[in-house]
């Protein structure tokens, strides 16, 4: 078991088993390699990327398929090769949540650079995909925007 200090959780304390590795780090925090998954709160779609190492870093992530249930994508050769991923069914898959402002009704999401994890053996990456029309600003709510999409 290993002990770290967080900003919004407190000390926690995991097995080290259970920390998710990014080999490459997330893009533009490349030295932040190491991860850990904390649930907002029980039944909460939303989760955070809490880093292990940076007390305050945490990323606010969701499953996309919760806002958006015809999310598609796909990883190439390399991808699933770097990430030992054998099946599909062993892809945990997040998207990174902005709320821009505190302003909970505007928040998105990152549709462009999903976060895969493969939770066989917790190799991460956040995969940027092409050839999409995915962009990183989703609106989560579009209702309450008072237009529809993006």
């Amino acid at each position: 078991m290993i002990k770290f200090s967080t900003t919004r959780f407190g000390e926690v304390e995991i097995e080290e088993s259970k920390i998710i590795h990014f080999e490459d780090g997330l893009p533009a925090f490349d030295e932040e390699h190491d991860f850990l998954i904390v649930p907002y709160e029980e039944n909460s779609p939303y989760s955070f990327l809490q880093s292990v190492h940076t007390p305050d870093l945490a990323f606010l992530m969701t499953s996309p398929f919760v806002f958006f249930p015809t999310y598609e994508f796909g990883l190439n050769d390399d991808q699933v090769e770097k990430l030992g991923l054998e099946k599909e069914e062993d892809i945990l898959l997040y998207v990174l949540i902005t709320i821009p402002g505190k302003n909970i009704k505007e928040m998105t999401a990152n549709l462009l650079a999903p976060v895969v994890i493969n939770q066989k053996n917790l190799q991460a990456e956040q995969v940027v995909l092409t050839g999409t029309q995915y962009t990183t600003k989703h609106r989560l709510f579009p209702d309450q925007a008072g237009k529809g999409g993006k």
